[in-house]
């Protein structure tokens, strides 16, 4: 093996030769088994070790980092690499216990968006899914900035990336739902409607469809405004962001409280359903194929609020050649709130028990401190 790092060639030709299979098994000599045993130990990293490094820097004040010659670049990489740790459920619950949880949290309030940008991804990652990294962000007083964030924030991105994690903080979270809603957390997420992004808009109309799966929130959400708001949205020019209105409206469609269907400008809805229609039919073969989930959701709509197929039934244009037919619009806003890297991590124990020993990156990790520096809670 080279003095300056592991010949990666001849690792590969010596595994390839040991498992293809077109020669009979045999014991590894002593100086096979050292060799490869070194080379895989020098290129892996201990994922705990690592994460405690990185708390540590987090916990640098910011003009020992900048001494040590540590950019906003630096400190991005470094909130990267935590993101990918804490996809397993095992590492995201240990950052709290090694004391990374709350200069973490301390990041969102980062005089930098970017950082408190890449500080909400992190949290967003570790909530995911994860009752107990829910529990342990809202014990330590992680919803706080992340409403901050989300309200008021100069920076778009920070307010968009806030709401993704309030929305995953929250779901399944009754203690969570409780603080929004006494947060005034409403008011933040009408003024996202009101935006001129279509990321916020659809962000804040995906946590507006999962409120109103409580049926008492309908009421609230009727008398705040927003089903007009939802109802101008979705004859918008954004997809996704008419999907997302149209499933909240879909919401307070079948709900027969007085709260909920009855506070719909069934006159007005209609002449924007009829213009989807319109739009849907004027759509070609790919066109169709990618609004298959509009298409459901506005015939849906229709059903609901004037008791009849819509026409897109009638043209043959709800389910087309080759389509099943599930019986049941999309869920919008429930697929968001599970990505598919925390989806998989929920339904693979295997995964907790392989995450300690990743690959090492081939790029260079970010500038960290030594021994020798100042460990205060302050952050960056």
């Amino acid at each position: 093996m080279a003095g300056d790092g592991v010949n990666w060639q001849g690792l590969l030709k010596w595994s390839l030769s040991h498992a293809d299979g077109t020669a009979s098994a045999r014991n590894l000599s002593d100086e096979d088994r050292r060799w490869f045993m070194e080379a895989m130990r020098e290129h892996s990293v201990d994922v705990i070790q690592r994460m405690k490094e990185i708390t540590e820097v987090m916990k640098t004040p910011p003009d020992v980092l900048e001494s040590q010659g540590v950019s906003t670049a630096d400190i991005e990489g470094m909130l990267d690499e935590l993101q990918e740790h804490v996809e397993s459920i095992d590492m995201a619950n240990d950052l709290h216990s090694i004391g990374g949880l709350s200069p973490l949290l301390g990041y969102l309030k980062n005089s930098h968006p970017s950082i408190r940008a890449k500080a909400e991804d992190v949290v967003m990652t570790i909530v995911q899914n994860n009752p107990k990294g829910q529990q342990l962000v809202m014990e330590t007083s992680g919803l706080e900035p992340l409403l901050s964030n989300f309200s008021s924030d100069p920076d778009v991105t920070v307010r968009t990336k806030a709401l993704g994690a309030i929305s995953s903080l929250i779901r399944n979270n009754k203690a969570g739902v409780m603080a929004f809603k006494l947060a005034n957390g409403y008011a933040a997420l009408k003024d996202a409607l009101i935006s001129d992004d279509p990321k916020f808009q659809r962000k804040a109309l995906n946590l507006i469809h999962y409120l109103l799966q409580d049926k008492s929130d309908c009421s609230t959400i009727s008398e705040l405004g927003f089903p007009k708001l939802m109802v101008h949205l979705a004859s918008g020019d954004d997809s996704g962001v008419r999907e997302a209105a149209l499933a909240g409206l879909l919401e307070l469609a079948r709900d027969q409280s007085a709260g909920g269907a009855s506070s719909l400008d069934k006159e007005k809805l209609q002449q924007v359903l009829r213009d989807r229609i319109n739009g849907i039919g004027s759509m070609d073969a790919d066109e169709l194929g990618a609004a298959r989930e509009e298409r459901q959701l506005v015939d849906a709509l229709w059903n609901a609020c004037y008791s009849e197929p819509s026409a897109l039934r009638e043209n043959g244009l709800l389910v087309l050649p080759g389509e099943e037919n599930h019986g049941q619009p999309p869920d919008v806003a429930g697929k968001l709130f599970e990505p598919p890297l925390r989806a998989w991590a929920a339904h693979n124990s295997l995964r907790s028990q392989t995450q300690n020993q990743s690959a090492e990156k081939d790029e260079k990790p970010p500038l960290l401190l030594g021994p020798g520096s100042s460990s205060s809670g302050r952050n960056l």
